[in-house]
């Protein structure tokens, strides 16, 4: 008879993998980024098509580390802009070692969550899991029906979920029983970053999206998503006292038609002010340091169609 071996805890292997949430527009995926992480790191809005980036937020634990990469929504094309996301999303999803598929509680199963779950099946390898979101809106008997709904389309589909598990991000339920569940679905593996890391995401792509998430609030049905902004230059200030810093920074906030100008400026350009005082206050605080922030609006005509402008854009 071989020896037996009995793994206590804190001699078992350190885990450290990729984790990322899927789920249509507005299903809670950048909210339990956050609180996993437990600071705003993806940027949260009710709107859809904020996340455009792949923002990775990392939950460091003694004895594993989850990197959370984040996905833009996916959605049925209409543009090139829509077709470029999509790729990003499969090759993001064939990458990473554990697929959390976001559905809020207090929505019926739709042809969205429809179109992401038949996506989902054709991806073999990667394990699965349901999240159940947004628990704290609905009782007991619609959470069960959901759950039980969640559980038809995988059979549907033919997906195996490796888990369902309802969370809670407002409320914070569930939200480190979620960790508990997907480190284990994690490569043996030493951290892949630096304990304190929470994001690799470079600071000037952060920067823009705080001012493209400030933008957008209050005018959501005009410009869904007809927005870009590009961080031009970040410069400290010369000739400041060293306990005194000012970090100048130059930001576009493109647009696609003319028409669409006075909408973000606003009357005697009092829109783009309240858009420049809300996202420097974000940015101060991501940066911890004072801003200066300068804002232009430009019109790149057509930039969501155009590949030239696409790549000037960042996507």
């Amino acid at each position: 008879m071989g020896a037996m071996s009995v793994r206590t805890e804190s001699s078992a292997a350190h885990r450290a993998g990729f984790a990322c949430f899927v789920g249509r527009p507005n299903a809670g995926k950048s909210t339990l980024t956050n609180a996993l992480v437990g600071t705003k790191v993806a940027i949260t809005s009710n709107r859809p098509q904020t996340t455009r980036h792949t923002v990775r937020g990392i939950v460091h634990r003694p004895e594993a580390q989850l990197v959370l990469v984040d996905t833009p929504g996916l959605h049925k094309p209409r543009t090139l802009l829509g077709e470029r996301l999509n790729d990003v999303v499969r090759t993001t999803w064939s990458e990473v070692d554990v697929i959390g598929f976001c559905l809020p509680a207090d929505q019926k199963i739709g042809p969205g969550d429809r179109y992401i779950a038949a996506e989902l099946a054709g991806i073999k390898k990667t394990p699965k899991v349901a999240i159940v979101t947004k628990t704290d809106l609905v009782d007991s008997k619609a959470l069960a029906a959901q759950l039980i709904a969640i559980d038809q389309l995988g059979t549907e589909l033919g997906i195996e979920w490796a888990e369902i598990i309802p969370v809670s991000a407002v409320g914070d339920t569930q939200v480190s029983l979620l960790a508990d569940l997907l480190v284990p679905m994690l490569p043996e593996s030493p951290p892949l970053y630096p304990e304190g890391d929470l994001t690799d995401e470079p600071e000037q792509v952060m920067v823009a999206e705080l001012i493209r998430e400030a933008a957008l609030e209050g005018v959501r049905d005009e410009l869904p998503h007809s927005i870009a902004v590009v961080v031009e230059e970040m410069l400290p200030r010369e000739d400041r006292p060293a306990d005194k810093p000012l970090l100048d920074i130059h930001a576009n906030v493109y647009i696609e038609r003319p028409s669409q100008k006075g909408i973000i400026i606003g009357p005697k350009g009092k829109r783009l002010k309240e858009v420049g005082t809300k996202s420097r206050k974000h940015i101060e605080a991501l940066l911890g340091t004072p801003v200066f922030l300068d804002l232009h609006v430009k019109v790149a005509k057509d930039w969501q169609r155009d590949p030239k402008q696409l790549r000037k854009l960042g996507f």
